[in-house]
């Protein structure tokens, strides 16, 4: 365990005695310094230049430990500020992650060092205060341990390392990163990375804040057994930058998926799932674990374990212990362990520390933390911690920077841009500025967090993109249809141009026709001439061509005969190759052939033979020179010029052609070549002779040709002169044509022109109107665009963080932000506000017609609704929210559904999947975590599909589902975390649309005409403006869409003359509506008074909840009462007097109603405020004196002397001088001394409320400010001066008492209306209720449960059987059933109106609480259950419960006698209830006293006078006294008292009519034969008030009631009023640590018991050394746990020790000025308040100090005893020792000294003087030594001394004395002990009086040993 003290809990020495201590001190510093100095050695082993630092180091370390352990405490605020040695162990942890090897001397070492110790302390601190503490006290270290200055150390800001920032993967260095830019980048891959693998997609902003974080846990879970606890509210990345580390890591994560049924089950699967593949699979993970999981806080005791042992206890199945042991078992081989289950699970919790590194975030908000944080140390202790502070300003600049940087749309100068960043920033501060004050001043929590910050970029993002292109359309459009139009204008001044000049023109072509006709007809006979010319001489030409052709046919024939020989010798050649012809060349002795061959062929050639020997021609020889080029000779033979062959060629060759041996056939035996030249040979030779017969042909053909070409050129000019001649013609004709067609052309396009003009002049008179109307419009889009930048900016701050606020403060922030803008000279219309900037106008009208109310507020709703990326949560404790959502979706098949359904995880899926609208409805302050996907939006895509995890099952996600949410919560606390998944938006009704809600209601209901007509014409004007939107929008699509001119579109002229006519008669009728608008407007408008009284009614009891959470009421409830008294009212014709009437009955109307379900000391209060409320509307009041009258004196005006401390207190003149702040009070305090006389008449007053103020002031004040003079001078009566104002303002029924009739409430129900009776202590409705059922004939129909533990089923059945069969059924004790209550309220809504049984009832009691469900009380009938207030509203209670027949029922005998004492017991009834209103003067104990008390009484009385012929008065009294009523008396002074009173009811004088119950004879006996009627009539006519004569008691025991009273009033009052903030001043801590220092140095130490028991030993003959020691036995308990207690927390507010719950508890009463319940528990009765309590008890341990020193006093302090019954036996102990004589025969005689304390130096012989008493309600007379009167106003008085003198045998005397009861405190009562007293009863001192004792005991006179100030 660990050291005593702080938060631990004490072990009691019972258990302690079995065991042997072993205490474990904290290690010494020399220890550490072994430990780590050794472990630092071997890290800087590898490094020789840091092993001289390694010592230094460690001691540095230690020291910076030791000095953050002592410094740097765990305060309720700072609860995480504990260290141990693990921390100090994980800053070398952290070094060792470094190579020392890459550490560059002493500054690289030291910078690590500085690093690790950040990381490790620093990143914990919650305040910048701590963190630059911290820093400076490194930055001293280094300079006195190393002697180097820390800016040479820290180079780089902020400092970072991790081991992901390099290119090396697979090492992971853990290096120092000094390219931050870098790390950035880097980090954006990761993330990149990250998103192509997950579903859910992350699109972080990595500014330097969230990188820091990064690189934090990425360190820690680097770490072995590194496990995170990350600090901070929802939305600040916690969890995203976890998910990021981890993967950055290459760490599997894991998070736990909530479903509805979530449970220990499910969780320990999940734990164990992950556990397991951490140990099993050795995998690295990171579980990941929020506190919004913690569905049970068993859940965070596993994870303590966890973190403290790798293990959960009992969480394994021995089937996955087999799996684990089978799994290690190899692993424990290689280690060469013995296998054994031990080693193997110990193995497995090894791997599962290492490989599993949790990362808990949670909210540091709150005394939940505290607690956990003390309940598992593990959070603490095992984890790193990482505070999330507030994003800073960097990063909220670097995220705008980033998102503006994105945004295409934003086309702004940079300094614009900068503007709005900076904007941004300021719209954020400036929302959380304003939370505070909303939370201050209406106890409205609203969040602001990072992802507010967020949604307003991404908003803003969204919105300027809409907007832009929105208004670039509309511009575009607009402006496109205004070209158009100013084109057309243009064009009709063309069009007249043209048609003036074409007339000229149509006659010029007229004339130039008639022309072209004469040319036309001399052209065509030329033509003709021309061309029987040319026939001629084409048929000359056609004869010459004939003959020409005949001859060239002739002589191609000839050669036709030779061309075949040619073209086969010609293929022949083609068909050699190179080789034939060097195979030729290559012969030696060449055949005879070949020889003849190359002869003939060089004959051809013309090539000279060689010359022999012998003189012969060889050709042999020059015939293979030829051949040398075997392609060349080829091509040679191919290129002969056989044209030309010579004659001497021919004749040489002629021998060779003869030869046989030349003979192709007979040479292609010796060569293939040889052939083909051969053939080549006789070809040239035969076309020679072909070619030279066909010559004279040739020669003849030319001659023709050139006679034919001769005559076709002939004929060609003839023939182009006719074409020349025809082409004229032609022309002619064409030309012609063209006159012909120009002339038409040109009528035609005058008619057309024409037509156009008539055309456009229809389209400009068309769109007359428009072209005005569109350029203004152009130039307003304009404007609105170019100021759109800071018009969207505001929109986007309101959509993003202005839901949940209200109305005034909405309006605050839009105009902070508008100076904003203007400073910051970004571009902005001058009233920029979200519905000028966002609404459209007919979505508006349609969500008005589907029910949102008409005010700015609402509609402003609307749009955020629209416009928010977020789901919104409606706070709509009306349900006008609910119902707008109901009616505006029903189209679209809306489901509905509430967390208690069964299903309704199912519904909302299907909602999903089929894209429907779902409401989630009455939701409480915490969500489903199951629906956290939903509310995030968690979308991916699968298999390119969009869907959406919900629990275990996935849904595909239809984009057209829409999720709304509404709790009927009136002032919900949503935690940040739930405020960042939906937009809260804020529908509690305002004025402006409840006043506009009730106007319809009245109209609608007193002329129903001008309602309907007013209703037609908003459908109908809405429909009309949409229709004439729609033409406008036709047209300009037309305009704009529309090719060419648009003057030549006929079908959209037409279109547009219709749409014209169709606008202009909606035009027409639209001004008509809205002059009938304006009509119905005005006459409507003089309704508006009823709705405006109306409206503050409505306020006024919505603003009750405020002060009891049962005061719940439905605007629908509201309005059938309202609807109701215009029924009822009196009708009368002028509409001002006929409002009038309905405002006075309704405001009385609602006032019984709601009375109805008021305690009773809430309906003055009511009213009231009712009045209060009426007059701030007519300015007849100044709210500042209203709030000075609620809160009193705030300020001084000055320091004037009380001028009368006689009869002023100090408190009173105090309130007096708070006037002077008020202007019309402000001479009070001045002229108060002046008038000093009039005042005390004014104070002295017994009805000052009444009294006449000084007549400086009398005439001059009005009622209200005559009351704040009331409450300075007499605070008791300013209920009554209360009473009088309503009765003043609005009239005396307002205070009347209203009473609640079962039967009215009943005919007023219905089955869906659940009847409520909420109770007060002590009262049961039942037998009421029973009574009621019989008379209903339903008794045998009814059945009843008391609801409690396990009883919810039963009444469920008992439900479903009543509303199916028409019985009742009765619930009790509902606040017993809190958990039940949510499934009622399930019933209850899903009662079928259509199906429920109509007889049904359901009757419901519970005492106040803020369990029961709002829904159940806004729609049920309440009726309060408690004893009315006053004797006037009790007696007239109780005849109301009687009849004629039963006053008559005693026969005419006994009815005279029934009728006095039923009058009597009645008045005895009401009067045991009231005295309980004054305290412990009435009654010691407030019983509760019930109407069944009465009603038994009454019964017996009945019997008994039946029965017996006397009045039996002493049965009636012994039944009523010691049973009935007595019965429930448990103190003996108490039944004294009630029998005195009774005494004075049942007695033989009370049978007289007249007979006086008080001595003003106000309350008597009436005439016995009144009936019924005569007894309420006597009743009504009693004063409200009671006067304390009634009771028996002084007037001054109104003064205490009525003060408290007051101030309950007045705080109650205040508590509608709303709250403003105070300024700075003493934090908490420095009040509670101030107070407790004070308080330790006045109370002394526990007294030295011992020496004083050796002073005052134990004598026989002195018990009062007895006595002593005991007390101080008793004072030293208080005053060690005063001492402890005040040691302890002083530590605690220091941070010494843990701040335990009971510590935090102590320090709260003393911050509250209150005793702590640890000290009150030790201390004896009290009931001062601490300061006074301190003052007290110092008093006491003097008194008894001064004992020890000076010996046994003379006259004992009886109130300083701590148990003064033991002082009271010690002085009759002392008698009977003295005088030997039984103890039990003495008795103590009393006499009242006339001596003052200090005069009575000596004791008395026998018995003591005691002193310290005060006497409360009467006083002493010292003059008559008797018990007086009190003085009028004096409350208590001292009691001078009392000799107590033991008398053995004492009688005590009959008369002349008042017993009267000795208490210790004012409150009298105590527990009952053996005696049969109080504990809070000391004894009875016998007082002498000469008045009667029953007058004194009906008084409750009575004295007491200290009183309450």
């Amino acid at each position: 365990m660990g050291p005593p003290g702080g938060g631990r809990n004490p072990v009691t020495p019972r258990l302690m005695r079995h065991f042997n201590y072993l205490a474990f001190t904290e290690l010494e510093d020399p220890s550490k310094r072994t430990i780590f100095g050794t472990i630092l050695s071997g890290w800087t082993q590898s490094n020789a230049e840091l092993q001289p630092f390694g010592p230094i180091a460690v001691g540095t370390c230690i020291s910076v430990y030791n000095t953050i352990t002592t410094q740097l405490l765990p305060t309720p605020s700072k609860s995480h500020y504990t260290f141990n040695l693990r921390d100090l162990s994980k800053v070398f942890q952290g070094m060792l992650m470094s190579d020392s090897t890459k550490l560059n001397g002493l500054n690289d070492f030291l910078r690590l060092w500085f690093h690790e110790s950040q990381r490790v302390f620093a990143d914990r601190l919650v305040n910048d205060e701590d963190r630059n503490w911290f820093t400076a006290l490194l930055q001293d270290k280094m300079k006195t341990d190393f002697g180097v200055e820390m800016s040479a150390v820290v180079t780089s800001d902020p400092l970072l390392y991790c081991d992901f920032a390099t290119e090396n993967y697979e090492a992971r260095p853990y290096v120092e990163v000094l390219d931050h830019a870098q790390l950035i980048h880097k980090l954006m891959e990761f993330q990149n990375d990250y998103n192509k693998v997950s579903t859910a997609q992350m699109n972080l902003v990595l500014f330097m804040d969230a990188v820091r974080h990064v690189c934090r846990i990425s360190r820690i879970i680097r770490q072995s057994l590194g496990n995170a606890l990350l600090l901070g509210v929802g939305g600040s990345g916690r969890q995203s930058l976890t998910r990021l580390s981890a993967h950055v890591s290459d760490y599997d994560l894991f998070q736990i998926e909530l479903s509805k049924n979530y449970g220990t089950v499910e969780w320990h699967d999940d734990l164990k799932k992950v556990m397991m593949k951490a140990g099993m699979d050795n995998v690295p993970m990171v579980f990941l674990f929020s506190d919004t999981q913690i569905k049970k806080e068993s859940f965070l005791e596993d994870l303590n374990n966890l973190l403290n042992s790798g293990d959960v206890p009992n969480i394994y199945a021995p089937d996955d212990l087999e799996n684990i042991y089978a799994a290690m078992k190899p692993i424990i081989s290689d280690a060469d362990m013995a296998p054994t289950k031990t080693n193997m699970f110990s193995a497995y919790t090894k791997r599962v520390r290492a490989n599993l590194h949790s990362v808990i975030t949670m909210s540091p908000l709150g005394e939940v933390f505290r607690a956990r944080l003390r309940q598992f140390p593990a959070l603490v202790n095992c984890c790193t911690i990482d505070w999330f502070s507030e994003w800073p300003p960097d990063a909220l600049r670097s995220v705008a920077v980033r998102f503006f940087s994105e945004l295409s749309e934003l086309n702004v100068s940079e300094a614009i841009r900068s503007g709005l960043v900076l904007m941004c920033q300021e719209m954020h501060s400036t929302v959380a500025i304003n939370s505070v004050r909303f939370l201050q001043e209406l106890s409205r929590h609203n969040y602001v967090t990072p992802t507010s910050y967020l949604e307003l970029l991404r908003i803003f993002n969204k919105l300027l993109l809409l907007k832009t292109t929105e208004l670039n359309a509309a511009i575009n459009r607009t402006k496109g249809g205004l070209d158009k139009l100013l084109s057309t204008a243009e064009e009709v001044t063309v069009l007249q141009t043209e048609l003036e000049g074409m007339q000229p023109m149509i006659e010029e072509a007229v004339r130039e026709a008639a022309e072209t006709v004469t040319k036309i007809v001399q052209d065509t006979k030329t033509a003709e001439e021309t061309k029987t010319v040319v026939q001629k001489e084409e048929e000359q030409a056609m004869e010459k061509a004939r003959i020409t052709i005949t001859i060239a046919e002739d002589a191609q024939r000839d050669l036709n005969e030779a061309l075949p020989t040619l073209e086969a010798a010609l293929a022949s050649l083609k068909s050699l190759n190179k080789a034939d012809v060097v195979e030729v060349r290559s012969m030696q002795r060449p055949p005879e052939g070949v020889k003849v061959v190359i002869e003939a062929v060089c004959i051809m050639k013309n090539i000279k033979p060689k010359k022999t020997a012998e003189k012969k021609d060889d050709y042999w020889e020059v015939g293979k020179a030829l051949l040398v080029d075997p392609q060349k000779f080829l091509d040679s033979l191919f290129t002969y010029d056989k044209e030309n062959i010579s004659e001497p060629v021919i004749k040489a060759i002629q021998p060779y052609i003869d030869s046989e041996t030349f003979q192709p056939s007979a040479i292609a035996k010796v060569s293939k070549a040889c052939t083909s030249v051969c053939l080549w040979v006789r070809a040239m030779y035969k076309y020679h002779f072909i070619n030279k017969a066909v010559e004279p042909k040739r020669e003849a053909l030319k001659i023709a040709q050139a006679e034919l070409e001769s005559t076709q050129a002939a004929l060609a000019s003839a023939k182009r002169k006719l074409k020349d001649t025809e082409m004229g013609l032609i022309a002619m004709q064409r030309k012609h044509a063209e006159c012909v067609k120009k002339k038409e052309d040109l009528e035609v396009n005058m008619k057309e022109c024409e037509a156009r003009l008539i055309r456009a002049d229809r389209l400009i008179t068309g769109l007359a109107g428009e072209k005005v109307r569109w350029a203004d419009t152009v130039t307003n889009l304009s404007n609105i665009l170019s100021n759109i930048v800071g018009d969207v900016l505001v929109a986007a701050g309101c959509v993003a963080y202005l839901g949940s606020f209200t109305g005034e403060y909405r309006m605050h922030m839009v105009n902070e932000w508008i100076s904003g803008l203007k400073q910051l000279k970004i571009p902005h219309n001058e009233q920029c506000n979200l519905n000028d900037t966002l609404s459209d106008p007919v979505k508006v009208r349609a969500w008005q017609i589907a029910g949102l109310p008409r005010d700015n507020l609402s509609v402003e709703n609307g749009v955020i609704v629209q416009y928010a990326r977020r789901w919104p949560l409606f706070i709509d404790p009306q349900g006008q929210a609910n119902k707008w959502i109901k009616n505006l979706e029903k189209d679209k098949f809306l489901e509905v559904i509430k967390m208690s359904d069964k299903d309704f995880l199912r519904s909302l899926e299907n909602s999903i999947r089929f894209g429907k609208p779902c409401l989630l409805e009455n939701i409480g302050e915490e969500l489903d975590p199951a629906l956290e996907p939903v509310l995030l939006q968690q979308t991916f895509k699968q298999q390119g599909v969009v869907v959406l995890k919900l629990g275990d099952t996935i849904i595909t996600f239809n984009d057209e589902f829409r999720f709304y949410i509404t709790t009927k919560l009136p002032n919900p606390h949503y935690t940040p975390e739930t405020s960042a998944k939906v937009t809260l938006v804020n529908f509690t009704l305002s004025p402006s649309g409840i006043e506009d809600q009730l106007l319809a209601l009245v109209v609608a209901k007193e002329r129903p005409d001008l309602e309907d007509a007013k209703n037609h014409l908003i459908v109908h004007n809405a429909k009309m403006k949409g229709d004439l939107k729609a033409i406008e929008d036709k047209i300009l699509m037309k305009l704009s869409s529309s090719q060419g001119s648009p003057v030549d579109d006929l079908d959209f002229i037409q279109t547009l003359e219709a749409s014209k006519i169709t606008s202009d008669e909606i035009k027409m009728k639209v001004a008509v509506a809205e002059q009938t608008e304006k009509d119905i407007d005005a006459t409507r408008s003089q309704y508006i008074p009823v709705a405006v009284s109306t409206r503050i009614l409505f306020f006024c009891v919505a603003a009750l909840s405020n002060i009891d959470p049962m005061y719940q009421y439905s605007l629908e409830w509201f309005l059938g009462i309202f609807i109701l008294s215009m029924k009822m009212a009196q009708v009368a014709v002028d509409i001002g007097q006929r409002g009038q009437h309905i405002n006075d009955y309704f405001m009385f109307s609602l006032y019984c109603n709601i009375c109805r379900s008021l305690f009773e000391k809430h309906k003055l209060l009511f009213a009231f405020l009712l009045c209060i409320r009426k007059m701030e509307h007519d300015k007849a009041i100044d709210m500042e004196e209203y709030r000075h009258f609620l809160t009193g004196v705030t300020q001084k005006t000055s320091d004037l002397p009380n001028p009368a401390p006689d009869w002023l207190s100090e408190r009173s003149w105090t309130e007096v001088l708070g006037l002077g702040s008020l202007p019309n009070c402000s001479s009070i305090p001045v002229e108060f001394a002046k008038h000093l006389s009039e005042f005390k008449a004014f104070f002295d007053s017994p009805e000052p409320h009444r009294h006449e103020l000084p007549s400086k002031w009398q005439g001059k004040l009005s009622d209200f400010q005559r009351l704040l003079v009331l409450r300075c001078l007499r605070p008791d009566k300013i209920t009554n001066a209360l009473q009088d104002f309503v009765v003043n303002h609005i009239g005396q029924k307002f205070v009347e008492p209203q009473t609640a009739d079962l039967n009215i409430v009943y005919l007023e129900s219905s089955p869906m209306t659940p009847l409520i009776f909420i109770l007060s202590q002590g009262t049961d409705p039942a037998a009421d209720l029973y009574k009621f059922a019989e008379e209903a004939k339903f008794s045998k129909k009814m059945s009843a449960i008391s609801l409690g533990q396990g009883q919810g089923p039963r009444a469920e059945a008992m439900f479903k059987e009543a509303a199916e069969k028409g019985l009742w059924v009765f619930f009790q004790n509902c606040h017993l059933a809190p958990s039940w209550m949510p499934s009622l309220e399930r019933l209850i809504e899903t009662i079928n109106p259509e199906r429920v049984h109509k007889d049904f009832r359901l009757w419901l009691t519970s005492m106040p609480s803020s369990n029961f469900p709002v829904y159940i009380l806004q729609n049920g009938s309440k009726i309060t259950i408690e004893p009315p207030r006053g004797i006037k509203a009790n007696l007239l209670r109780s005849y109301a419960g009687f009849n004629d027949d039963f006053l008559k029922s005693c026969g005419e005998e006994k009815n005279a006698a029934f009728h006095y004492l039923l009058e009597s017991l009645c008045f005895f009834h009401g009067i045991c209830l009231e005295r309980r209103k004054f305290g412990s003067l009435g009654f010691n104990i407030p019983y509760e006293f019930t109407d069944g008390d009465l009603r038994i009484c009454v019964s017996q009385l009945k019997m008994f006078l039946l029965e017996y012929s006397d009045v039996p008065f002493k049965v009636l009294i012994y039944t009523a006294g010691h049973i009935n009523y007595g019965g429930r008396v448990t103190d003996d002074w108490d039944r004294r008292c009630l029998m005195n009173i009774l005494n004075g009811f049942y007695s033989p004088e009370v049978l007289v009519t007249g007979f006086s119950f008080s001595p003003s004879g106000i309350y008597k006996q009436i005439n016995p034969e009144s009936d019924q009627d005569g007894y309420l009539f006597y009743l009504r006519s009693l004063p409200l008030n009671d006067s304390p004569e009634i009771f028996g008691l002084h007037e001054n025991a109104n003064i205490t009631f009525a003060q408290n009273e007051t101030y309950r009033c007045l705080e109650a009052l205040l508590l509608l009023q709303p709250k403003s903030s105070s300024g700075g001043g003493k934090t908490r801590e420095e009040v509670m640590e101030e107070a407790g220092n004070s308080i330790m140095a006045a109370v002394p130490k526990a007294f030295d018991l011992f020496s004083v028991i050796q002073k005052y030993p134990v004598l026989y003959e002195q018990s009062m050394n007895t006595v002593l020691i005991q007390e101080l036995i008793r004072y030293n308990r208080l005053l060690v746990v005063i001492h402890r207690s005040l040691y302890d927390m002083l530590k605690a507010l220091k941070g010494l020790v843990v701040m335990s719950l009971q510590l935090e508890l102590m320090a709260n009463s003393l911050y509250m000025n209150q005793v702590p319940a640890m000290w009150a528990d030790k201390a004896y009765p009290s009931l001062k308040p601490l300061a006074s309590w301190v003052t007290d008890l110092v008093q006491r341990i003097q008194f008894l100090q001064d004992w020890i020193s000076n010996g046994i006093p003379s006259v004992f302090w009886i109130s300083g005893f701590f148990f003064p019954q033991a002082f009271l036996t010690g002085t009759l102990q002392n008698f009977a020792r003295q005088k030997v004589i039984s103890i039990d025969t003495i008795g103590f005689d009393f006499k009242v000294m006339k001596e003052a304390a200090a005069e009575l130096v000596k004791s008395p012989t026998d018995g003591c003087y005691i002193r310290g008493l005060f006497l409360e309600g009467a006083r002493w007379d010292a003059a008559a030594q008797a018990l007086a009167e009190s003085r009028p106003k004096e409350l208590y008085t001292d009691m001078p001394c009392v000799w107590l003198i033991p008398t053995e045998n004492r009688i005590k005397p009959s008369s002349g004395i008042y017993n009267c009861p000795v208490y210790k405190t004012l409150s009298r009562a105590g527990t009952l002990s053996t005696t049969g007293h109080s504990t809070n009863f000391v004894f009875a001192i016998e007082i002498p009086t000469d008045i009667a004792e029953s007058h004194w005991i009906k008084r409750g006179v009575a004295l007491l040993c200290a009183l309450n100030y």
